[in-house]
C-alpha cells in the first residue's frame, strides 16, 4: 500500500539522524556499546519472536511519543515480517493505552509504515 499522507518523512528522519547517532557512539562508546548489547539481547527471539517484540516497541514508541523510536522500530518490524494489518492492531493497542495523544502518533506510525514500504519497493 502506498503512503496516504506525508506529514513526516520517516525514512528521511532515520537517514538524517544516523550521523548524530554515529557521533553519539563515538562520544559515549561504553554507554552505546551497552545499549547495543541490551538491544540485541532483548530483541532476540525467545518466548516472543523478534517481530512481536518490534511491534511491542512500536506500541511503546507511540505511547511515549518518540518520533525517532517510531521510525526505527516500524522499519525493524517491517524487516521482521510485520504486515500493515499487524501494525494497525499494534497502534490500536497503543491508542487504547495512551488515549488521544497516542491516536495522533498512531496515525504517524502507520504513515511511517507506508513510507518504508514505498521505499522498499522503489
Amino acid at each position: 500500500m502506498m503512503a496516504k499522507s506525508n506529514f513526516k518523512d520517516w525514512p528521511g528522519m532515520a537517514r538524517a539522524l544516523n550521523p548524530a547517532i554515529g557521533e553519539l557512539h563515538k562520544s559515549a562508546p561504553g554507554a552505546m556499546k551497552a545499549f547495543r548489547e541490551m538491544s540485541g539481547a532483548v530483541l532476540e527471539a525467545g518466548a516472543l519472536d523478534t517481530k512481536t517484540k518490534e511491534l511491542l516497541a512500536v506500541a511503546i514508541s507511540v505511547a511515549v511519543r518518540c518520533d525517532p523510536c517510531i521510525t526505527y522500530h516500524v522499519a525493524a518490524a517491517q524487516r521482521a515480517g510485520a504486515t500493515r494489518e499487524e501494525m494497525a492492531e499494534t497502534v490500536g493497542l497503543a491508542i487504547y493505552m495512551g488515549a488521544g495523544p497516542s491516536a495522533m502518533y498512531a496515525a504517524q506510525a502507520l504513515e511511517a509504515f507506508d513510507q518504508w514500504s514505498e521505499a522498499a519497493t522503489g
